[in-house]
């Protein structure tokens, strides 16, 4: 069977992510030469490109590199360190955070414990400790769990894109510092988005994102991650099973060999898109500035958030690069139906993943007037066509003179 050629029309990508790519990042990869994986200028971009990754992070950790493929990649990498029978402190606030408690349950469980259920394994070893969506984990909660399991690792999401809010980083790095907890942590939304860095949270041995948040690449790229040695010395002592995964095999392809930057060493077969485009969207994300990156997105969040509370929606999000809010009156109820029509425009905004239902609009690479508005204007005629009330125009002025001002 031969079908059409497959025409994918632009999208205006508004949601959690992925965002839209820049178009410097796409011609990086369209004007890229065909080269193997080990051609002298592949591994220059690797190398630059590695090097690039540590001042993003703001970290002097050697074990700082790209892991082929799309966040949950670099997640697995980290993970990997986990054995079954570890003891582990996990907290969970939303979709994502429990996405990544479910694959620390799969590999800390023993061989019983997975046959028994092999989908969604219980090993009493694994602490899930749950907060309600629309809430952030707490320093307070997570000084109590810690002190009461005194696990082997604890992990969290710094920030939680299911619901939209933002956990206590420095509260989950003092309590794994206080109580000798090796901390892991998702980074995957809030890399490139908000201005920190890695080394000022010594207790968190191992960090991972992804490609199409912060850093603004394809989602197939590279996600990145961070080791200290601390972590590589565990993964050296007791191994881990995998090898397309493993921390410090993944390593020797970027020449990070013995805790040392020399030589790559053959490891997986790299594409040279994929490094051309990635190289290219670290370089745009420096360029900026990370400081004053995160200063650009408070500042057109606040924006967008301002004109769709105008709208009679309540934001209950925390995050810079996402608004998520719960529909007015009697729009209550019709978010999936509502955010259904936006896509069909290709206007795309998400619903949450989970219960409670509400909507997501993201900034992911919109960060000027004229995107901000052309956001707000298509939600404001989405609510308007499905019965909601306000007046669009006062709406846009307010919005008009927040950028004025």
């Amino acid at each position: 069977m031969t079908f059409p050629m497959l025409v994918i029309p632009d999208t205006l990508a508004a949601g959690p992510g992925p965002g839209n790519t820049d178009p410097r990042v796409l011609e990086r990869l369209y004007l890229t030469g065909v080269a193997d994986h080990m051609q002298k200028d592949v591994i220059r971009g690797m190398m630059e490109a590695k090097a690039m990754l540590r001042e993003v992070f703001g970290t002097k950790n050697v074990h700082t590199f790209g892991v082929a493929g799309t966040g949950f990649s670099g997640l697995d990498c980290i993970l990997s360190m986990i054995h079954p029978g570890d003891n582990v402190v996990v907290f969970v606030n939303g979709t994502f955070s429990g996405i990544d408690g479910l694959t620390i349950r799969m590999k800390a469980s023993t061989e019983e414990e997975l046959a028994s259920d092999s989908l969604n394994p219980k090993p009493a070893n694994v602490k899930i400790v749950e907060v309600p969506h629309g809430q952030s984990v707490t320093g307070e909660i997570i000084e109590k769990a810690l002190a009461e399991h005194k696990p082997m690792w604890a992990f969290m999401a710094h920030w939680e894109t299911g619901s939209g809010r933002i956990n206590d980083i420095q509260g989950f790095n003092d309590a794994c510092q206080k109580h000798g907890v090796m901390g892991m942590v998702d980074a995957v939304s809030s890399l490139g988005i908000e201005y920190f860095d890695i080394d000022d949270y010594p207790a968190v041995v191992a960090w991972s994102s992804c490609p199409q948040k912060g850093i603004l690449c394809l989602p197939l790229t590279y996600a990145p991650v961070s080791f200290r040695d601390e972590a590589i010395e565990v993964v050296k002592k007791r191994g881990c099973r995998t090898y397309g995964h493993h921390p410090v095999l993944e390593a020797r392809h970027w020449g990070i060999i013995n805790g040392k930057d020399g030589d790559p060493a053959y490891h997986r077969t790299h594409s040279c898109y994929s490094v051309a485009a990635f190289h290219e969207a670290l370089r745009i994300l420096l360029q900026h500035g990370r400081e004053q990156k995160a200063v650009d997105y408070a500042y057109h969040e606040k924006a967008l958030r301002l004109a769709v509370e105008a709208m009679g929606c309540e934001v209950t999000s925390n995050m810079t690069s996402l608004v998520v809010l719960n529909l007015p009156g009697k729009l209550a109820g019709l978010e999936k139906d509502l955010v259904a029509k936006c896509r069909e425009e290709n206007f795309g905004i998400w619903t949450t993943l989970s219960s409670p239902i509400q909507v997501r609009i993201g900034i992911l690479n919109q960060l000027n007037q004229e995107a901000i508005a052309d956001i707000a204007g298509r939600f404001a005629d989405a609510m308007l066509k499905m019965g909601a009330s306000f007046n669009k125009e006062e709406v846009m002025q307010e919005l008009a003179e927040y950028f004025s001002s």
